[in-house]
């Protein structure tokens, strides 16, 4: 009943097959003009497989990148984008015990989520709450992103602090309200003034523009706070900026690459200071964990959701059939955008 999706049905022996709408790029460039909208069959599921009918999935900077063939980012062509997504299974396959018809699932990552329906194996799937399905869409890498830092460092307590920038991003914003169901107090740092009310909104303890005399002002508005984590999405200067906030000994997490530059750390706050500048990879992380842990880690922030006590920021919604206009306006930047952008097959 939760889909809507017209399909043409072509009868083959004792099983109708499905043509369904696919997003696929067969060259690198304009991401707005080498995706191309194809149809191709679905089969049936084999044993121990399911057929999943793909509600939301949205669009991220990796994904554009690597449709762009930009350096380190140049899948095997031909290929369909997508990192994540949530969908609804529409069969089952023999030997499938676990899930039924109208399950809700997450698909694991990386499995080409722009197109209408897909076929994967049981082990594959995580069982995925009702509820606003593009939300419910962001949660297995942004929000996981910033579970998975709250959980794996700097050891903070409620009272504690952290520090971020990029503080606007959705990676941001989930950190700010999950650290504020920690009791864990953030400072924000941001790029432009117009951005300090709408994270104050959700829950921001503080929230600063970047540049000279970070430091000082930081230790103005928290009373001289020992933060022992700075969460850096920039880097460049930007990380000596945030190095400069931290109490001796604190922990630099770099996790993303915004200015395009290294990470630039005196090497006197190394030596003297002992700060350390450590590498952030969500899905190590992850992958580091058994099924079970990471299906606890999804059930959390799915509650979390569910109740509304997390929320993305969503720019807009497009069909498959409007991916140009989709990925064009996923590639915008600050207030000409102001959220994700999500497909809904």
């Amino acid at each position: 009943a939760a889909v809507a999706v017209q399909r043409a049905r072509i009868d083959v022996g004792n099983r109708l097959a499905i043509t369904m709408k696919v997003i696929r790029y067969s060259e690198y460039g304009d991401p707005a003009k080498v995706a191309t909208l194809i149809e191709e069959e679905t089969g049936p599921p084999q044993s121990g497989q399911i057929v999943v009918d793909i509600e939301a999935a949205p669009i991220h900077i990796v994904d554009l990148k690597n449709m762009a063939g930009e350096p380190r980012f140049r899948p095997q062509l031909p290929a369909v984008p997508g990192h994540e997504c949530i969908g609804r299974i529409s069969e089952v396959g023999r030997g499938v015990s676990d899930f039924r018809a109208g399950d809700r699932v997450f698909l694991p990552f990386a499995m080409g989520a722009w197109r209408q329906q897909i076929r994967v194996k049981t082990v594959q799937a995580v069982p995925a709450p009702e509820g606003d399905a593009a939300q419910l869409s962001l949660i297995q890498l942004n929000a996981v992103t910033s579970e998975l830092i709250l959980r794996d460092f700097g050891d903070l307590i409620k009272g504690d602090w952290l520090i971020q920038n990029a503080a606007n991003s959705n990676c941001g914003i989930y950190l700010i309200e999950l650290a504020r169901m920690r009791g864990i107090k953030t400072v924000n740092v941001v790029r432009r003034e117009s951005l300090v009310p709408q994270l104050k909104e959700i829950g921001a303890d503080v929230v600063l523009v970047d540049g000279p005399g970070l430091a000082r002002r930081v230790a103005a508005e928290t009373h001289g706070a020992a933060i022992r984590l700075g969460i850096d999405a920039v880097c460049g200067d930007a990380t000596t900026r945030i190095g400069e906030c931290l109490t001796d000994r604190g922990t630099i997490l770099a996790y993303g690459l915004l200015s395009g530059e290294p990470c630039h750390i005196p090497a006197r706050m190394l030596y003297r200071r002992e700060i350390r500048l450590r590498g952030y990879y969500m899905s190590r992380q992850m992958f580091r964990r058994s099924r079970a842990e990471q299906r606890e880690i999804y059930d959390f922030l799915a509650k979390a959701f569910t109740a509304g006590t997390l929320r993305a920021r969503i720019a807009a919604t497009y069909s498959l059939d409007q991916v140009a206009e989709a990925v064009t306006h996923a590639g915008k930047v600050g207030e000409d955008r102001n959220g994700k952008i999500v497909l809904l097959p």
